[in-house]
This record gives structure tokens, sequence and C-alpha cells, in this order.
């Protein structure tokens, strides 16, 4: 077209950004974007619109903002754009921010905007917000009744924040219901773990005629993976087979997806040797499915039949084997996986980088991990907090510490796992002072809530250092329903120090929540033996005999050649396969 001296106009400008963001041709988008700058293009509102849309779809969500920021005007579709920008970036802080403003410069939202906002609190689970949201949209709208796109979005909302009563009342006031709002009701039950519910409008959609899509029967079978539902997992594949629904690649998959995620490793495994066409994906799927079932000789024979069968793995079988091998223990299965990862130029992103690091460190080699850290190009939370892990798993708190100071220095904002992390290495280190600055820190600094994590660090810290006092004070003090994790830390703690008043306490409350646990007892027996209380020891023994309390055996495992074996108590085998 320019070559033929035809004039590039306002409207050509935005086709081709669109094509550079579908295509993912980051560089060729900036070439655009200069040529539109050069020609006075760029104070157009469509110009400056797609080319937010088009920086933020190849993933430099920076340029984005610099572009909204530099506007000399905006539309509604400006300020839409950039928030969903973020959303999709999961940038939900900057995304928020947004809102603010576009509240602040009174900018009536688009129906287009309400959405976007409504998906931003689904995902951030703000159900008040999500609330006053679902208002605004009420007092904006033209007609008394919501559109489909806005119920099915508000349904989505209220069953992600976990309000399934309203999502409900939005359901049954929608006068016609199509498969997307039944699709959005059923999945909202589903991720609720109301079962019997969602099996029941299933049923009833079925009854008014209204017929799933393969749309419809992914994105439930998803769901049913998402929250172990094996049950109405089962129901839906039955529904597939008995009514000749087409059997897609993609339902396939998620099919052996949900069984190996529900722990059906058999039924995952008998799908998916019926399967005459197999993708990546779907070797990934069976692949993850052993992972989770912890079968790593299986994942990784899996994985050599998938080469064989001349199907590349992408960096969703790379990430599925590191964690499989970080959580084995298995280094030299590791170093082979990443190994072949360069071998084959699969690109390591942020995602894997952050595999790789986990894997290393969990596996010992705390310097590899280390060494790939400071070579990433790009490190997310996820990594920052995956290496600080790794620094408090081996003892190292200082370098951990040191880690986070680097990291508030370039203005990454920690989440609640970060200070897990970091409490754990304090309490390794038996560093007090530093563990109570950094619990305070997180509550009183970043604004974040503490989790039961964080309290069972802070008992383990306290009792540890044999302040076991103020452990049980700060127990009894939680805002938060108590589980083993808490007691457990404050037991493990009092026979340390031997301090049989709290023992008794902990034990006691442990054994409220687990009756049929056996270990609590023995740890009790044992507390009361190394006073001499032979009394109390017969008691505790009888105690676990007449309630048939079983005592499970202690099992380790090391890689040997490659291979992962295990050592049980009381097994006269030398080794044997963890996994066969």
């Amino acid at each position: 077209m320019r070559d033929n001296g035809v004039q590039v106009d306002s409207f050509t400008v935005p086709t081709v950004l669109k094509a550079c963001s579908l295509l993912q041709l980051t560089q060729l988008g900036k070439e655009i974007h200069g040529f539109a700058i050069k020609n006075g293009l760029d104070c157009d509102v469509f110009v400056s619109n797609a080319s937010i849309k088009m920086y933020a779809e190849c993933g430099c969500i920076v340029s984005a903002r610099l572009v909204f920021d530099e506007m000399s005007s905006r539309d509604i579709v400006s300020w839409s754009t950039m928030i969903g920008s973020y959303h999709k970036s999961r940038l939900f802080d900057e995304a928020l921010n947004v809102v603010r403003e576009m509240r602040f410069w009174r900018v009536r939202p688009s129906e287009f905007a309400m959405i976007s906002m409504v998906g931003l609190f689904a995902d951030i689970g703000d159900v008040e917000a999500g609330r006053i949201m679902h208002a605004c949209v009420i007092r904006n709208s033209a007609s008394e009744k919501l559109g489909v796109a806005m119920a099915t979005t508000l349904i989505d909302m209220y069953a992600k924040c976990g309000d399934i009563g309203s999502a409900k009342r939005v359901f049954d006031g929608l006068d016609e219901r199509s498969v997307v709002s039944w699709t959005a009701m059923i999945a909202g039950c589903i991720s609720c773990n109301n079962f019997r519910e969602s099996s029941r409008l299933f049923v009833e959609m079925l009854g008014e005629n209204v017929f799933p899509t393969e749309v419809t029967i992914l994105s439930l079978i998803i769901e049913c993976g998402f929250v172990g539902s094996l049950g109405l997992g089962k129901f839906l594949h039955a529904y597939i087979l008995r009514n000749g629904f087409d059997m897609s690649l993609a339902v396939a998959t998620a099919l052996v997806d949900m069984y190996g995620k529900c722990g059906e490793i058999r039924s995952a495994r008998a799908l998916f040797d019926s399967m005459k066409i197999k993708d990546v994906m779907t070797w990934s799927a069976m692949i993850s499915a052993y992972a989770q079932a912890h079968c790593t000789d299986k994942a990784f024979e899996l994985f050599v039949q998938m080469k064989g069968n001349q199907v590349s793995p992408n960096e969703v079988t790379i990430v599925t084997l590191l964690t499989l091998c970080a959580e084995a223990g298995a280094l030299d299965k590791g170093k082979w996986i990443h190994a072949y990862a360069k071998k084959q130029g699969i690109e390591a992103d942020v995602i894997l980088e952050t595999a790789l690091v986990d894997m290393y460190a969990k596996c010992g080699d705390i310097n590899g991990a280390y060494r790939l850290f400071s070579e990433a190009k790009g490190r997310d939370i996820c990594m920052w907090n995956a290496m600080m892990a790794g620094y408090g798993m081996h003892g190292h708190c200082k370098e951990a510490l040191e880690l986070f100071g680097d990291m508030e220095r370039l203005g990454v904002k920690p989440n609640n796992i970060t200070f897990i992390g970091l409490l754990n290495a304090c309490s390794h280190a038996g560093l007090v002072a530093e563990g109570k600055k950094l619990f305070e820190k997180m509550v009183c600094d970043f604004g974040l809530v503490p989790k039961i994590e964080h309290y069972g660090c802070m008992v383990d810290l306290l009792g540890r250092a044999g302040l076991l006092d103020e452990a049980h004070e700060m127990i009894k003090s939680m805002p938060l329903r108590l589980n083993t994790i808490v007691w457990g830390a404050l037991l493990a703690a009092s026979k340390l120090h031997k301090n049989r008043n709290i023992a008794e306490v902990a034990t006691r409350e442990l054994l409220e929540m687990e009756p049929q646990s056996r270990g609590y007892n023995v740890l009790m027996s044992n507390i009361y033996a190394e006073e001499n209380r032979w009394n109390d020891v017969a008691r505790v023994r009888r105690d676990m005999k007449d309630t048939r309390v079983r005592r499970e055996p202690g099992v380790s495992s090391v890689e040997v050649n490659g291979s992962v074996c295990e050592f049980v108590t009381g097994d006269t085998a030398q080794t044997q396969n963890l996994y066969a």
C-alpha cells in the first residue's frame, strides 16, 4: 500500500496493529507504532487504543501503560482496554488503580468496561466491590433486564467469591437462559463444591431443551478437575458416551486431566490409551496425572514414549517433569530434563525458569538454583519466592533476607507466600527478632492478612527458641480456625524443651482433631518416658491399643543411579523402587 503511494490513515494503522498482536509480532508492532508517531497519527484515539492493545497482547504491559498515560484524550475504550490488559496480565492492583482513576475523572463506564471490572473483582475475590459494581450496572442500564454477557459475568463473579446464593438470584432473574448462562451457573456450583446442585441444574438444563455445547462440556470437566469432583466428572463422561457427543481431542484431553487431578490414574490411562489421536497437550496431561500420583518412573517412561512417537514436548511438559523431580529430590533426572529443554530450543519463559530454580533448590543444589536465578532476564514474584524458600530450606537465612531486601529495592511487591518462606528461614536459623519484625512488616507495611500458615511459622519460630508460653499465647489469640500444623509445631517444641504441661495441652487438641493419629500419642509417651513417668507411658500405650490406632511406618527416599528408591521402617529389603 505504501509502495503504491496510497495514504495510510488512522483506520489502517489499528488494523495492522491488531494483526501484530494476534501474531505476537512485538518488534513489527513497535515499528508500526513508531510509524504512527512519526506521521502524527498517534494523536488519534483509535490508533492509541490499538497500540495499548497490541503492547498488552505481546506482553509489553509497561509500554501499554506509557501509551495510555501519554494520550491527550481518552474515550471509554481506552479505560476499558487498560483495565482489561492489566487484568489479563494478572496485575490486579494496577487494574484496581485504573478503576479508581476512572472514577476520579467521573468517566461513565460502558457495558464492556463494567464486564471487565466485574471479572477483575471475581479474580481477586472482592465480593463487596462486586456488589457495588452490580448496583452500578443496574443504575447505568437502559433496560431493567441484564444482558446475557453481563449476567453471566455476575454469576461467575458471585460464584468465585463463594456467594452462590447471589449467583442463583441473578440466574433466576433471567428471562432467557442461554447455554452460556447455564454453564456459568453450573460451573459456579461446582467451584463452591455444591455437586448435588450442579448435577440437578445440568438435568434441569436438558429438561428445558438447552443442550450443552463442546465449550460447556469442556468448561465443566475442567472445573471438576480443579475442585476434585470425580463423581460429577464421571457423570459428564457418561453423558458424552451415552448421547453420542463428539469426543473431540480437547474434551478427551480435559477428561484425562480431570481423572489425573482426582487421583483416578487408571481411568486416565485407559482413556489415554483408547485415543487414536494425541497431541502434545494430551501427552502432557497424562504425564501430569502420573506426576500428581507421584509416579516418577511412569511419568518419565511416558515422556520417552512421547518422544518415540515424534511428539515434541512444550513448556507445560517440561515444567511438569521439573516439578516432579523437585518433589522426589531427583536431581539427576532434573538436570537431564534441563539439558534436554536447552537442546530442543524450548524457550525458557519465567514459568520454566522458576520451575528450574525450584527444582535445583529442592534437590539440594542451591548454588545451581541461584546461578539460574541471577541469569534470569525477567523475574516475577514466584521466582523470587522460589529462591528465598530455597535459601530458607538450606538454612541460609541471611541470604534469604538479603534477597528480600533486593526485591524491595527493585519495587517487587511481596505476597503471602514470600513471608511463609522468610518466616521458615528465620525459624530454622533461630532468628526470633527478625521473624517478629517480618510478621509485623507483612501486616503493617504491605497490608497482608496473616493466614494459618504464617501463624504456624511463628509458633514454630517461638517454640524452637524455647518461648513456649509466648507461642501458646499466640495460638490462643489467633483469629483463625486452628489446625494440626499449629498445634503440631507447639507439641514438637514442647518435646524439644521438655515442657510436659504445654505438650499435654497440644496433644489433647491434636487428638480431638485427628483421633486416629498415633504419632501424637507416641510423642506424648516419649515425653513421659523422659521424665520416668512409666505409669503415664503405660496409660497412653493402653489407650492406643484400645482404640486400635495404627502407626504409619516412616519412609525416606533417595535417588540412586537416576532411580528414586525408598526405605520403609521394618522392611527387610535394602531398596525398592519408589513408584514401581
